[in-house]
C-alpha cells in the first residue's frame, strides 16, 4: 500500500455507518444465539457461530445476496476492518485462556493423568499426523498450505480437547469440584499448551511452499525459546515492577499492565515469526505469577468487556465464513469426524483402562477429552486464515468441533441421571479426597469425597458426586 496521509485513508460516513451495522448485527446476533443456546443446556460458543451462519451466505446471502453484500461487502476494505475486529477477540480469547490455566497434577491424579496424557495426546497426534501418508488431503490443501505444516494441522485436529466446553459442561452438572473433572481439565491444559505450540510452529512453516530442513528445526527451537522466556523472565519483570517507584501501575491499573503485556507480547511472537494466538497465551500465563488480588481484578475486567464484545465477534466471524451450500463435503466431513472421534477414543479408552481398570470410567475419559469446541473453531479458523487448509476443511473442522460438544453434554447427562460413577479406580476406595480450593466454610463441599472413587468388587449402586 502507498503512503497515504490519514485523511486519505479515513473511512466515509456512508462507510462508518455500514460497517457499524455489520458489528453491531454480529454482536446482535452472537448474543441471541448464544443466550438461546445456553438456555438449551448447549455451549454458548455453538449459539454465538450459528449467529454468524445466519447472517452469512449459506442462510441470508441465500435469500438476499444483495442484502448479504450491503452489510458485509459495501466498500473496499470492510473485510479487513471485521479481519480487525476479528483478530482482537481471538488474541484476548487467547489471553484469557492462559490466565485459566493450571498445569499442576496432584499427587494423587498423577498415576491416572501422566498415562492419559500419552494415550489420548501423543498418540492421537502421531496417528493424526501420519493420515495424509494414507490419505490423499492435497484437494482439501489451502493456497500456501504444503505437506508439513498440513501434517501438523491434521495431528492436532485429532488430539486437541476444549477446555471451555467441558469446563462449562462440568459447571452446569455440578461436577467441577470432582476428582474426575480435575483430572480430565488438567490433562486438557498440557495438552493444549502444547497442540497451541505446534499450531505456532505449522503457521511458520506455511509460509514457505517448500520449508527447508533449516526452517522445519529453526521454527520450533524459536518457539520453545519464546515459551521458556516468557515463563521465566516475563512473570519476574511484572514482580519486579512491584518493587520500583512503578507499583502504582499493578496495584491501581493492572488492567494497563495486562493489556499493555499482552499487546507486546503478541508484537514480540510476531517479529519472531510465532503466531501471535501464542504469544497471547503465554501473556496470561505469565500474568496469573502476579499476586493473587492483582490477577482476579484483571481476569475479572479483561472478561467483562472481551465476553460481551470481541469473543462474540469473533465466533460470530467464524460462523461468518461458513458457506455450507457450496463449500460443505458431506463425505469428507462424515470421514474426517469417524477419524478423529474413533482414533481420540480408543487411544484414550487403551489409557483410561489401563488407569482405571473400569470401562464406564474409560468411556467418561473418552467422552470429555474428545470434546474439541472452542479450540477446534479456532485451530480451523487460524488455519484457514493462514491458507493451510480449503474452505471443505474449513467447515469440516468447524463441524466436527461443534458436534463433539453436543456429544459430551448428552452424553455425562445421561451418566449422571442414570446415577453412575464418574470415575473407578482399581484399588482405590470412596475416601475424604477434598478439594485444597474449595472454600473450607461450606460443609457440604469439605464432607464431600471430590469424586467417586470406589473400588471395582463392590456391588453396590455408588451415589454421584
Amino acid at each position: 500500500m502507498p503512503n497515504l496521509p490519514l485523511a486519505a485513508i479515513s473511512l466515509t460516513e456512508v462507510e462508518i455507518t455500514r460497517f457499524f451495522f455489520a458489528i453491531v448485527a454480529l454482536m446482535g446476533m452472537a448474543h441471541f444465539f448464544g443466550s438461546l443456546f445456553a438456555r438449551l443446556k448447549m455451549p454458548r460458543v455453538i449459539g454465538e457461530i450459528a449467529g454468524g451462519l445466519i447472517l452469512g451466505p449459506t442462510v441470508l446471502g441465500a435469500i438476499s445476496s444483495g442484502a448479504y453484500e450491503w452489510i458485509f461487502e459495501g466498500f473496499d476494505g470492510e473485510d479487513k476492518l471485521l479481519a480487525m475486529a476479528s483478530e482482537f477477540g481471538l488474541v484476548l480469547l487467547m489471553f484469557m485462556s492462559g490466565m485459566e490455566i493450571k498445569a499442576r497434577f496432584a499427587k494423587e491424579d498423577r498415576k491416572i493423568a501422566f498415562p492419559l496424557l500419552a494415550g489420548a495426546t501423543l498418540l492421537p497426534f502421531i496417528i493424526g499426523a501420519a493420515a495424509p501418508r494414507v490419505f490423499d488431503f492435497e484437494p482439501y490443501m489451502g493456497p500456501n498450505g504444503n505437506l508439513s505444516s498440513l501434517t501438523i494441522i491434521i495431528g492436532i485436529a485429532v488430539a486437541i480437547t476444549s477446555i471451555p466446553v467441558i469446563s462449562k459442561i462440568f459447571l452446569d452438572l455440578g461436577i467441577m469440584r470432582t476428582r474426575f473433572a480435575r483430572i480430565c481439565l488438567t490433562v486438557a491444559t498440557v495438552e493444549d499448551i502444547a497442540l497451541w505450540g505446534l499450531l505456532a510452529v505449522a503457521i511458520s512453516l506455511s509460509k514457505s511452499a517448500d520449508p527447508s530442513f533449516y526452517d522445519v528445526i529453526k521454527t520450533p527451537v524459536i518457539t520453545l525459546i519464546f515459551f521458556i522466556v516468557a515463563m521465566v523472565v516475563i512473570p519476574r519483570l511484572l514482580n519486579g515492577i512491584c518493587r520500583t517507584p512503578a507499583r502504582n501501575v499493578v496495584e491501581n491499573r493492572p488492567v494497563r499492565l495486562a493489556l499493555l503485556t499482552c499487546f507486546g507480547m503478541v508484537a514480540v511472537s510476531e517479529l519472531l515469526g510465532v503466531k501471535e494466538m501464542f504469544g497471547a497465551l503465554l501473556a496470561g500465563m505469565a500474568m496469573t505469577r502476579l499476586p493473587h488480588d492483582v490477577v482476579e481484578v484483571v481476569r475479572t475486567k479483561v472478561k467483562a468487556f472481551a465476553l460481551v464484545f470481541f469473543t462474540p465477534i469473533y465466533f460470530a466471524i467464524v460462523g461468518l465464513k461458513l458457506d455450507l451450500l457450496k463449500s460443505f463435503d458431506p463425505m469428507f466431513f462424515l470421514g474426517f469426524f469417524l477419524f478423529c472421534c474413533v482414533v481420540k477414543s480408543l487411544a484414550t479408552a487403551v489409557a483410561g483402562r489401563l488407569t482405571t481398570g473400569d470401562w464406564l470410567s474409560t468411556a467418561n475419559l473418552a467422552a470429555a477429552l474428545n470434546t474439541r469446541g472452542g479450540p477446534g473453531i479456532v485451530l480451523a479458523s487460524v488455519a484457514f486464515d493462514a491458507g493451510i487448509i480449503d474452505e471443505r476443511f474449513f467447515i469440516t473442522m468447524v463441524l466436527t468441533a461443534v458436534v463433539t460438544s453436543l456429544f459430551a453434554g448428552v452424553w455425562f447427562r445421561y451418566v449422571l441421571n442414570r446415577g453412575w460413577p464418574l470415575l473407578r479406580v482399581r484399588g482405590e476406595t470412596l475416601g475424604d479426597d477434598s478439594d485444597p480450593d474449595a472454600d473450607s466454610s461450606s460443609a457440604d463441599d469439605a464432607d464431600a469425597p471430590l469424586a467417586p472413587v470406589t473400588s471395582l468388587t463392590s456391588r453396590m449402586k455408588e451415589p454421584v458426586r
